[in-house]
């Protein structure tokens, strides 16, 4: 276990509030409910970035920015996304400060109110939307594919760093077009793009589906999710993607001149996002007591190489063999540091870098260069290998991708022994409490069932999986008929 670092079976939540400082990747701030992001967890969010940007313009989406704050009159027009909104939003009333005549410091200017109180922004539909209005007259404006890179502000009291802050970083996709069919395609699309980037670079299995009515976004008619699996058997939702209907298009009077009859139409719409949240899901669901295991595909250097040595003799020895070894690897896109401090000993930087979950460790001191070989070391089984230093890139690659899958197997295994089908809601109860993870149970398909469930144990409904085939069925609580099962957990 690293040291003081409280171990996942004593308590999970401090375990992971630990390690997130330890590792360096974040910190609480002077404002209340907000996080400071440290380079090194700042490196992850980069990676996520890269890839996730790259994806969506793979798929015909461009950036752009709207800005930060928002007029209140524009949450009044969507009553649905309002209510959803209202008590979290935060709010400008005043747009100047001055020194006290007191001499009590600097005051709020009582003379300086704003004629309309300004919301920091939860989320972009209302002021995209009432931009959208001026670029859309004809069909031939559409379809518009937008991305923004963002933060948004949500208030809240109850904070974790990463899962729940004030503040936030995200992006958020929003789309417009001429017809429902290619709203729905798009929905659908951006939520298979959150879930192949979940597994195939966070190594996160994660459930595709439709959230239920009461867990929609605040102002679509479908929610499309992608529900992940910690290591305490809690859910969390990585990623969401909305399909809106008219519902925006009509609250800003949006439309365009159709096609086929020159007719005025009201535009169709979407909108999905990921944050980073998603750091947090990384750490939870793949880390030890040892500290972090990051997948190589977003570790900030996915190869850290220690000298050991005696001197400086030794040590330029070494060196000049490291920078052949790291321009080969860096030739075939792999990154890697070299840590020849001589602040630290070896066995303060191993335990440093397992703490920080880089996937590969080399070794090399005198005796090594002799041999023509390194120690090699993986963060993910902990083991070590003595390996020849002539073609070692092709072995560490080869390596990296060992490790990226054994990473999303061992949280793929997790998640098949921690998913639970029941007929009954004792089992169902008795599952919650003593183990934990996925429950698949029949659901009658009322709010009231789904929030008394959820009000005796705390477990909601995730999502309704695309995989799980239609089954008649009766509701585990009401005995009422069901049409299949549902995805039940506690979660984040």
């Amino acid at each position: 276990m690293a040291k003081g670092l409280t171990s996942r079976a004593e308590n999970y939540s401090q375990w992971y509030n630990e390690l997130v400082i330890k590792a360096d990747l974040a910190e609480n701030s002077a404002v209340r409910g907000c996080m400071v992001i440290k380079p090194y967890g700042y490196a992850i969010w980069e990676k996520m970035q890269a890839v996730l940007d790259k994806m969506f313009k793979e798929t015909g989406h461009e950036n752009a920015y709207f800005p930060l704050f928002i007029p209140k009159s524009f949450f009044s027009k969507e009553a649905s996304h309002v209510e959803g909104f209202a008590k979290e939003c935060a709010v400008v009333t005043h747009y100047r400060l001055k020194n006290d005549e007191n001499g009590k410091g600097i005051i709020v200017d009582p003379e300086a109110k704003l004629e309309e109180e300004l919301i920091i922004r939860p989320t972009s539909e209302t002021i995209i939307w009432n931009t959208y209005k001026n670029w859309i007259q004809s069909y031939r404006d559409l379809p518009i594919l937008l991305n923004q890179w963002a933060n948004v502000v949500r208030w809240e009291m109850r904070t974790r760093l990463f899962l729940r802050t004030a503040e936030f970083l995200w992006q958020e996709g929003h789309t417009a077009h001429a017809t429902q069919t290619e709203a729905i395609i798009e929905t659908k699309k951006m939520v298979n793009v959150y879930a192949t980037f979940a597994e195939k670079y966070m190594a996160l299995p994660v459930h595709i589906g439709t959230k239920s009515e009461s867990e929609r976004f605040a102002g679509a008619l479908e929610t499309y999710s992608i529900e992940a699996l910690m290591q305490d058997g809690k859910a969390l939702q990585a990623g969401t993607s909305h399909f809106l209907g008219q519902n925006f298009a009509k609250a800003f009077d949006v439309k365009f001149a159709s096609k086929e009859e020159n007719k005025l139409e009201y535009v169709w719409a979407t909108s999905w996002g990921v944050s980073t949240r998603l750091i947090g899901g990384l750490i939870m669901a793949h880390s030890d007591d040892k500290g972090l295991v990051l997948p190589p595909k977003l570790a900030p250097y996915q190869v850290i190489i220690v000298p050991i040595y005696k001197g400086e003799q030794e040590l330029a020895k070494i060196s000049e063999k490291v920078e052949e070894m790291m321009q080969k690897l860096r030739n075939i896109d792999i990154s890697v540091k070299y840590d020849n401090r001589d602040s630290q000993k070896p066995g303060w930087k191993f335990a440093e870098y397992e703490l920080k979950g880089v996937p590969v460790r080399i070794a090399i001191g005198p005796r090594d260069l002799e041999n023509g070989t390194a120690e090699v070391a993986r963060r993910d089984e902990l083991t070590k290998e003595i390996v020849n230093i002539e073609g070692i890139e092709n072995y560490i690659k080869n390596l990296l991708d060992q490790i990226q899958e054994n990473i999303f197997q061992k949280a793929l295994k997790y998640r098949e022994q921690h998913t639970t089908k029941v007929d009954s809601y004792e089992e169902f109860k008795e599952i919650l409490e003593n183990k934990g993870g996925f429950v698949l149970a029949h659901w009658d398909g009322t709010k009231e069932t789904e929030e008394r469930i959820k009000n005796e144990t705390k477990a909601t409904i995730r999502n309704i999986p695309e995989y799980l085939p239609l089954e008649d069925g009766v509701d585990m609580l009401t005995g009422k008929p069901s049409k299949g099962r549902v995805l039940f957990a506690k979660s984040y």
